[in-house]
């Protein structure tokens, strides 16, 4: 095969991307954008066609005060900001132990560990635990169900990326008189910066986003979250048809989320590529 072939089989394969992404992100998003912005007639039906009349203002002012996108943010922030953080620091510690100790034990701990990734967990059975224990319905309970669901991800990718780490800086830190908690801190922690910031947006979004499991835990509760607030729009009678509104509200949920990984793309990138193959 010659060279020009190869450069135009290159660029063949460039544009199918393109095209396929357009088809797979673009669409849906410009029907979400462009929805959002038309009257409560032209979106009962809602297409990719732009409004005759836009309401984009006046839409946004109503979805932020009928779906209180104020506490709904308060909330969110509440539950994902300590749920984030103690996975990742009682994660990235058990990956640490995990990947340094090689015994029968570890394995089946490590397969245990990670089993949270296919076994999603059962509603029922965390519901009434938070309740015999007296954290359902709270911010503290809804912590920590989504520690625990999302420990086994935390887990999965710093484990693989710890293995690659050269033992031997953890016996010059012995040498040196570090004790084990010094070693993680001072050697382990800070070269795992690629795959934390990879766990972080991956769990951050999945948090976020997270509906099912709020609405049994905090469903009823002075706690609400973005989510929970989108789903009390959108089962609302007076809400049912009107695309406009719930599309404006999903628009105001993401953006939050959307700058955080346009932020962060590249390192989720790296960091499940180094995680994967080291």
């Amino acid at each position: 095969m010659t060279r020009a072939h190869r450069s135009t089989l290159k660029g063949v394969h460039a544009l199918a991307v393109v095209i396929i992404t357009l088809i797979v992100i673009g669409i849906p998003l410009w029907l979400v954008l462009i929805t959002s912005a038309k009257s409560d007639g032209e979106a009962q039906s809602p297409d990719l066609t732009l409004p005759h009349t836009f309401q984009l203002v006046q839409n946004y002012t109503q979805a932020i005060t009928d779906g209180d996108v104020v506490g709904g943010l308060l909330g969110s922030l509440l539950v994902t900001i300590p749920a984030v953080i103690g996975v990742l620091v009682l994660g990235s510690a058990a990956s640490w132990v995990l990947a340094r100790r090689t015994s029968r034990l570890n394995a089946v701990l490590y397969s245990i560990g990670i089993s949270g990734i296919v076994l999603p967990p059962a509603v029922i059975t965390i519901v009434l635990t938070l309740k015999n224990i007296g954290l359902n319905g709270t911010a503290v309970g809804m912590i920590g169900v989504y520690m625990g669901m999302f420990m086994a991800t935390v887990i999965f990718f710093v484990t693989g990326f710890v293995r690659s780490i050269p033992v031997e800086l953890e016996e010059a830190a012995r040498i040196d008189g570090a004790k084990p908690l010094q070693v993680y801190v001072r050697i382990i922690l800070p070269l795992l910066g690629p795959v934390i910031a990879t766990a972080t947006i991956l769990v951050t979004l999945s948090v976020w986003n997270e509906v099912f499991y709020a609405f049994f835990v905090l469903g009823g509760s002075g706690t609400s979250t973005l989510p929970l607030n989108l789903f009390s729009v959108a089962s609302a009678s007076t809400y049912v048809k009107n695309w406009n509104l719930i599309f404006a509200y999903v628009v105001l949920m993401s953006l939050p989320m959307l700058v955080v990984f346009i932020i962060g793309q590249r390192r989720i990138v790296s960091g499940i590529t180094a995680g994967a193959v080291k």
